[in-house]
Parts: C-alpha cells; sequence; structure tokens
C-alpha cells in the first residue's frame, strides 16, 4: 500500500489497501471466512482480547483480512485514520447514532435526510427517549445556533440531501456545534471522494457503500470513519455492542469495485452533467437539482468544498405535470430503471413527489419532482429515451407542446 498523499487519487485508490510488489503473492486480498479464531495458549488469549480496537483476528465479528483492506480503502477515500465496515448504509447511520446519543439527549437532523434515517430517529431513538429536532437544511449557521440546546449532543448532516439536493455549509454549521460540545455526524455518500469531511469540521462520516463503491448493484454495505482515537473507540466499541458485521463475500467484492470507482465516477459525473444540462433547457422542466449547477440550494458550498459531483441529482418538473403524468413518463423509459438504490452502473429514475416526509417546511419547489441517477451508458442514449418519455408525459397531460 502507497502512503504517499501526493499521488493522484486515481493512483491512491489502485494501491490502498493492498500489500504492494514488495510483498509478493497474488495482486488481491484473499477472501478470509470464519469465527471461530483459535490461540496456542491462555496469555495469548488475554493479550488478544485487548486488542478489540485494532485489526486484529480475534473472532469473526470483529473482523478479518478481508475486513480490513476495505477498511483501509475508506478511510484512505475520506482523509480519516480508521474505518467500521458494517452491513449495510442503513447500519453505518443507525451505528454511530447509537453510539453518541442516549436517553434524555438531543440531536439536530436536516429535513432534508435520508428517509430511513428520519425514520431510526421518529421511531426508536424516540422510544429511547432521545428527541429530534428537523431543522431547514440550508438554515446556516445564525439560523441553527438558537435550536441548540443543554442537551443537543449531535448535530447530523447530509450534504447534498437525499432528494432535493441541497448542499449545507459544514464548516460553519460544524463550528456551531464544536463550539457547545456536540458531535457532528454526516452522511457523506453523495460526497464520495469529492468531499473530505473531517476538514470541513465532520467527527463521524457516514457511506452507504452500496453505491459507488461496490458499484455493481448486488451487495449491501457501510462504512462508518472517524479521525480521533477517542471517536474511533466510541464507534467501534458501538458496533461490537451492536454485533455489527458484514459478510467477507461482500467486502470482497466491494474491494473488486472500489478499484474501477475512480474511472466509473469520471465517466458518470461527466455523462450526469450532460443530461443534467439538456434537462435544464428543455420546456418541461421548472428546475435541475444538480450541487454543480447554480439552479440548486447550495451551490457556493458545493463550488467552494467539493472537488466534483456524483451522478445523482434531481428534476423539478413544471406545475401543469400531475403526478401521475410523471409517473408516466418513469414508466414509459426504457433505459432507466425505477428503482430506489443509486450509484451502481445503471441508470435509474425515482419519483419522489409523494414519497418524502419533510415537518419543517422544506422540500417544495413547486412542481412534481424526480430524481434520476445516470449510469454508465452513452448520454446521447438516455437523452433520447427521456425524450420520448417526455413525450408520454405530455400526452398524459395533454399537453401537446410548450413554450
Amino acid at each position: 500500500m502507497t502512503d504517499d498523499a501526493s499521488h493522484d487519487w486515481h493512483t491512491r485508490l489502485s494501491h490502498a489497501g493492498r500489500a504492494g510488489k514488495r510483498a509478493g503473492g497474488f495482486v488481491n486480498p484473499a477472501l478470509h471466512r470464519g469465527s471461530t479464531v483459535l490461540y496456542p495458549t491462555m496469555d495469548d488469549r488475554r493479550f488478544g482480547m485487548t486488542k478489540r480496537l485494532e485489526q486484529t483476528l480475534l473472532y469473526g465479528v470483529m473482523g478479518t483480512p478481508t475486513h480490513w483492506p476495505l477498511e483501509d480503502v475508506i478511510a484512505e477515500i475520506e482523509g480519516g485514520t480508521r474505518c467500521q465496515i458494517v452491513c449495510s448504509g442503513l447500519a453505518a447511520v443507525t451505528t454511530p447514532l447509537l453510539a453518541y446519543l442516549k436517553a434524555g439527549d438531543h440531536m439536530l437532523m436536516p429535513d432534508s435526510v435520508y428517509g430511513p434515517a428520519r425514520g431510526f430517529a421518529t421511531g426508536m431513538l424516540s422510544q429511547m427517549g432521545i428527541e429530534t429536532t428537523f431543522y431547514d437544511p440550508m438554515i446556516g449557521a445564525e439560523g441553527i445556533a438558537p435550536l441548540f440546546r443543554p442537551n443537543t449532543t449531535v448535530l447530523y448532516l447530509e450534504s447534498p440531501g437525499s432528494h432535493t439536493f441541497e448542499v449545507q455549509d459544514v464548516p460553519a454549521l460544524s463550528a456551531v456545534a464544536h463550539a457547545r460540545g456536540a458531535k457532528v455526524l454526516m452522511d457523506n455518500t453523495w460526497g464520495i471522494h469529492f468531499f473530505q469531511p473531517f476538514r470541513h469540521g465532520v467527527d463521524v462520516s457516514i457511506q452507504a457503500l452500496t453505491k459507488y463503491v461496490v458499484g455493481h448493484s448486488d451487495v449491501l454495505l457501510g462504512s462508518v470513519t472517524t479521525n480521533t482515537p477517542e471517536d474511533w473507540e466510541r464507534v467501534r466499541t458501538a458496533a461490537l455492542a451492536l454485533g455489527q458485521y458484514a459478510s467477507p463475500d461482500d467486502c470482497w467484492l466491494a474491494l473488486r469495485g472500489v478499484r474501477t470507482m475512480a474511472v466509473r465516477l469520471d465517466r458518470q459525473q461527466q455523462s450526469a452533467l450532460v443530461v443534467a444540462r439538456w434537462f435544464a433547457e428543455q420546456p418541461e422542466v421548472a428546475r435541475v437539482l444538480h450541487p454543480a449547477l447554480p439552479s440548486c440550494p447550495g451551490h457556493e458550498f458545493w463550488k467552494r468544498d467539493f472537488t466534483g459531483a456524483c451522478s445523482l441529482f434531481g428534476v423539478v418538473l413544471r406545475p401543469e405535470f400531475s403526478q401521475q403524468a410523471v409517473h408516466a413518463m418513469a414508466e414509459a423509459l426504457e433505459l432507466f430503471g425505477i428503482g430506489a438504490s443509486w450509484g451502481g452502473y445503471e441508470s435509474l429514475v425515482l419519483p419522489t413527489t409523494g414519497f418524502v416526509n419533510r415537518t419543517a417546511g422544506t422540500g417544495d419547489f413547486g412542481g412534481q419532482m424526480a430524481r434520476f441517477h445516470v449510469g454508465l451508458e452513452e448520454p446521447s442514449d438516455l437523452i433520447a429515451d427521456i425524450t420520448q418519455a417526455f413525450a408520454a408525459m405530455r400526452g398524459f397531460t395533454g399537453v401537446v407542446a410548450l413554450d
């Protein structure tokens, strides 16, 4: 493995988590499955149990030589020091929340947050006596400061937002939280490596590796990355207490996927911008919510803090198109599957109006909305597909042509 931070990220991604040329053997780490670990002596076992925070073979649930390279790669991608691999993206959300919250605590969470994260806050955390306030993601430092209480222990960020792509002012919000003794947890799945969370005040970074890291829509995995020994011990202890474990087979597939992630992201980023800019010129479209475009809330923060963009964005249709018309458009698409995930090699569409819960009065952009993920297909083919699907949408509504 190379530790030279001066290398381009494509180079580092190809080498991170590998033994390197001087070690000899196969290029890729082997697949290790197992539960029971045998110790030569009781002294060895006693000593081993003191290493629960380390990459040491102790018991299957504590990690294997297949888990460790993936942990190293993700920590490298996000600029952190240690990473805990968990069984899904949602587990990557819930594990650190349970690590940092206890009965009587209060959390701040953006109104644009991933739906299952909201459900965990309003469901299980609420039942445990933990209160959550959902805030406007674009509230800014001055707006969020009064929402902190003496018992606010976590500020949760998701930037951009899950369906409406608001880009938050992470450094400013993090500074407010730290001044009040709160920890900052952030879902960085969209940012992947384009946003370096620990350079901007984040304490714990969350990712759904299911998306671009795996890249093939066939594995569920998540990661929780930290940058200090204190935060690592907190997260690692919670993961072990909860029995969090990811299949070595899935980790091995993620390692295989991550080696091509850089080239996939380059291609998908470029293609998505082509499609997003085409959307912005169409008479059926009221607004494009792509963080790299000025029409997206918080674009100025994306421009300041990010080095690129992934291929997931939102489209707001003009108000004359009903929900049924937008559904007809989605069903007419031939190259875009209707699906809730993203980050794979295939293009997806997901109408979101009526399916997204908001409680802080945000997320209404004046028309029906759909989320698009651009895969590895040729952009001109995708545009031709959307063009014929827009015709179906206009036909459903009875609109022959738009100015």
